[in-house]
């Protein structure tokens, strides 16, 4: 027997008072009570619907009665009520005599669904108290109860609160679950129609990747099939070469057995002669002639030259293996994509140019690390300057006044992806440097912004310079600001790597020119050559002058030549470089090229770099 049905409202409507019956508390505990139960089961007022809206009720056996209800005080007793199927099969019994007037049954409570039958919403009272109004929530019988349950102590150890406050707690919980089961339901959606488009991306994909697999197999196939009749052609190269070998051995040796038959005849006839005289005039020719035939006959030339084996073994295992272990394993990882170069980050500095590029987004294949390729700064082929899995990259020692053309490319186990767009980079007409605290020794302090360069220790150290020259005319000064106690300085150019603890010039990275307060040298792999008087005191200024067109070094002090061109052929790329002591302080590097310079015959040189 189903434990709910579905009725109309009319049925069970009070068409005067428009309300509702309200179970007692002894009705509701049979909710579940199931096929068994004697009582029947009506909704809790706080549940009942509206009028416009269905009613749910049980059905009850057919001899379930009311249950029994105790009189009120104020009135007599009441007997049961009989249930309406007895009342049916019982006979008409004769009138009772006369006794007063029973006292009418307790009406039920009754609640009007819309404001109730005065008016006003009526609140539920207790199923235990019955004239007492629901004030308080039990939570842990999770059930409303009265006052009066409270003080019977009933719920004495139970969490009590008020009802209310319950009320508004539980409604905010379920509206944030239904909030959530929105989101979910928003979600599933939008879950739904990605899944839809999966599957619609998975059968485009799956007839893609069969016609790409019938592809590469029928090039498989065909490129087997060449060199099928490659290797035909070379078997059939063979057999005719066999073929021909041997027939003109036959040829040969058919000849040379003709003639020794001949030979060999003619002989035989000629033994037969009775006449001495005339067999010993031809005796002695005819037996060089059987001699030089016989000689023909020698070891070997009876034996086939070529074998009717083909010496052509083809070693197809390797190819069965590959075919055996061709799988789709290489369609998992493919190749990357192409690099996407961050203009915004690109830049350069004087003869340095850096770059800087990232993956595009969505994209799923691994990236193993990057190749920046770079050309000579003259329209040149491209080269690698720099494999690694960085995506920023300086690349120093670069041409001034020169256009480099940049691209990038990304790699992973399956081969290398393609190349990026090209950036063009354009290098600084003039080289503006100062001193390199990166690379100085850790006894030279630098101030005024790197261009001011002092020494803590008593011997020679090296610091450089942060630009690198290749080529063109370079010229920059140095001026001595305080001179104490006849130190060496030495100033000149070197290589990125130089012995930084001691003086300039006296290692094979390094071409310099040492200077006291009387004279100079030039100084390159510990060789000192040419001294020539004129020395440098507080308020020097040294000129260097690098000419990488002609490939020569000179030197200047105060604005006059330091002897003649120090070092030539020099080739390859050259930093600003010097070497001093505590000694010698505050050398400034003056970057404005001197008018001496500008009216001399280097013209090129207008400024402190010319390419």
């Amino acid at each position: 027997m189903a434990l709910f049905k579905h009725i109309k409202p009319p049925l069970y409507r009070d068409p005067l008072k428009n309300v509702f019956a309200v179970p007692s508390r002894r009705e509701s505990d049979h909710l579940f009570a199931g096929k068994g139960s004697s009582r029947p089961f009506l909704l809790l007022p706080s549940l009942l619907p509206p009028p416009p809206f269905p009613v749910y009720y049980s059905s009850m056996p057919p001899t379930l009665k009311q249950p029994h209800r105790a009189p009120c005080p104020s009135h007599g007793r009441a007997g049961a009520l009989p249930s309406p199927r007895a009342a049916s099969r019982r006979r008409p019994a004769p009138p009772p005599p006369p006794a007063p007037a029973p006292a009418p049954a307790p009406a039920r409570r009754c609640l009007s669904p819309a404001g109730g039958a005065g008016g006003g919403r009526r609140p539920p009272t207790c199923a235990e108290h019955d004239l007492e109004n629901y004030s308080m929530y039990c939570v842990s019988c999770r059930s409303p109860v009265c006052y009066r349950c409270l003080e019977e102590g009933q719920h004495g150890k139970h969490d009590v609160k008020a009802l209310g406050a319950m009320w508004k707690q539980h409604k905010a919980q379920l509206s944030q679950a239904l909030n959530g089961v929105s989101d979910k339901a928003k979600e599933a959606k939008e879950f739904l129609v990605q899944l839809k488009n999966l599957l619609q991306q998975i059968q485009e994909n799956g007839l893609d990747y069969e016609a790409c697999l019938v592809a590469q197999c029928d090039a498989l196939v065909d490129a087997l099939t060449r060199q099928k009749a490659k290797l035909l052609t070379k078997v059939t190269k063979e057999r005719e070469h066999k073929l021909k070998v041997v027939w003109d051995q036959i040829n040969h040796c058919t000849l040379k057995l003709r003639q020794s038959t001949g030979l060999m005849e003619y002989c035989l006839e000629v033994i037969k002669e009775n006449d001495p005289s005339g067999f010993l005039q031809i005796s002695d020719a005819l037996i060089k002639r059987v001699q030089v035939s016989q000689e023909q006959w020698v070891k070997g030339a009876l034996e086939p030259k070529v074998s009717a084996e083909f010496d052509l073994t083809l070693d197809s295992e390797p190819l069965l293996q590959s075919i055996h272990q061709l799988d789709f394993i290489q369609m998992k990882c493919r190749v990357p994509p192409v690099p996407l170069l961050q203009l915004e980050k690109c830049c350069t500095r004087n003869n340095s140019v850096t770059l800087a590029w990232r993956m595009p987004p969505l994209s799923h294949n691994p990236v193993e690390g990057y190749i920046l390729e770079l050309d000579d700064g003259d329209g040149g082929q491209f080269r690698e300057v720099y494999v690694g899995k960085e995506t920023l990259c300086t690349i120093d020692g670069l041409h001034f006044n020169s256009t480099y053309n940049a691209r990038v490319k990304a790699f992973n186990s399956s081969g290398v992806g393609p190349y990026s767009k090209t950036v063009i980079l354009q290098t600084s007409d003039v080289a503006w440097f100062t001193f390199d605290p990166s690379s100085a020794h850790r006894d030279i302090v630098l101030s005024n912004d790197n261009q001011t360069a002092t020494c803590n220790s008593y011997d020679d150290r090296v610091v450089l310079g942060t630009a690198a020259f290749s080529k063109g005319m370079h010229y920059w000064e140095l001026h001595v600001d305080r001179y104490d106690n006849h130190p060496d300085p030495a100033f000149g150019i070197a290589r990125i790597n130089v012995v930084k603890d001691m003086m300039l010039g006296k290692d094979d990275k390094a071409w310099a020119m040492y200077v006291d307060n009387n004279r100079s040298w030039f100084m390159h792999c510990n060789s000192h050559t040419n001294r020539t008087e004129g020395g440098v005191s507080k308020g020097a200024t040294i000129g260097v002058l690098l000419d990488l067109n002609k490939h020569n070094l000179t030197f200047y002090i105060n604005g006059q030549q330091q002897g003649p061109p120090a070092f030539e052929n020099i080739e390859g790329v050259f930093m600003p470089a010097l070497s001093l002591n505590r000694n010698v302080q505050h050398l400034h590097a003056l970057i404005p090229t001197p008018i001496f310079l500008q009216q001399s015959p280097w013209k090129a040189a207008k400024a402190s770099s010319a390419s």
